[in-house]
């Protein structure tokens, strides 16, 4: 029994070794990628600065029934889910 259970511990311990070194390669590995595509990478192009949209000068007016349609729903809507 006592043989057995060392040789799960070496085993744990090989697996556990193995899974970190791999770990670690892949940190170096995907450092390495993005320091090279940093400097292969054709630069980003320059984004114009964002003019503010012209808000409409009148608001746009809604056709009388369609409004009246509206009012409706929205109270059937607060009528129905009142706390």
């Amino acid at each position: 029994m006592n043989d057995l259970m060392s040789q799960a511990v070496d085993l744990m311990i090989a697996g556990m070794g193995f899974v970190f070194v791999f770990l670690v390669i892949l940190v170096f590995a995907t450092l390495l990628m993005s320091k090279l595509i940093g400097r292969f990478a054709p630069p980003e192009p320059a984004t114009p600065a964002k003019t503010p949209r012209a808000k409409p000068k009148a608001p746009t007016s809604v056709d009388p029934d369609t409004a009246e349609a509206i009012k409706k729903a929205i109270a059937q809507f607060r009528a129905r889910h009142k706390k």
